[in-house]
């Protein structure tokens, strides 16, 4: 069984390489790597980033509640951990930017930014614990390699394992390889979307 999920994360990867090359070399990546994004387009990334992974935490948190104990409940569990160390790192990010919490609460979601965020929730409340655990487990290295905050820089120590342990057991349970393929796919398209949206609202707020 851990052959086949080998199998399958390979496909996945290799299925996915055109939407993450465009995600890595996507020109809101680039100016903010180049120290190019304004002060306005950068206030704007925290207070999507607020909604985001406010909403995260809740999905992740059911996450843990829907799962059994074991490999699933363990590997969730791990994951809210890293949303509320990174609720935090985004509160000090803000700050830095003159934003206080009550107007990161007080701005609106964009719909194309908080997509992403959206379909995390079906997935908390609809998705197998594997279709979850594959998503992220994909989407890692795209959304890691932005380097946002260094929480997201690499993967956590274990977290392939512990996350290929969670398909293997989906799997076998009898969740279709074809979901959990589903699932990746959508998570990395609704990064590029979010990528995409704040460009457009980076650009105008030069």
């Amino acid at each position: 069984m851990a052959a086949d999920v080998a199998g399958l994360l390979r496909r996945l990867r290799e299925e996915l390489k055109p939407v993450e090359a465009r995600i890595l070399g996507h020109p809101f990546l680039g100016a903010l790597e180049r120290g190019e994004v304004p002060r306005g387009g950068l206030q704007e990334f925290a207070r999507q980033q607020y909604h985001i992974i406010a909403s995260d935490l809740r999905s992740v948190a059911l996450a843990v509640a829907r799962s059994p104990a074991g490999a699933a409940q363990d590997f969730f569990r791990h994951g809210l951990q890293a949303e509320a160390a990174a609720f935090e790192a985004l509160r000090a990010f803000a700050t830095a930017l003159g934003l206080p919490e009550e107007e990161l609460r007080a701005a609106d979601p964009l719909p194309g930014a908080f997509g992403y965020s959206a379909y995390v929730t079906w997935l908390a409340c609809y998705g197998s614990a594997a279709e979850f655990a594959a998503a992220f487990l994909v989407n890692l290295p795209a959304w890691g390699a932005v380097a946002f905050f260094d929480l997201f820089a690499a993967p956590p120590a274990g977290f392939e394992e512990a996350a290929t342990a969670v398909i293997v057991e989906g799997l076998s349970q009898g969740v279709e390889p074809g979901l959990i393929r589903r699932a990746a796919h959508l998570l990395q398209g609704y990064e590029l979307l979010y990528w995409d949206t704040l460009h457009q609202v980076g650009a105008g707020a030069r």
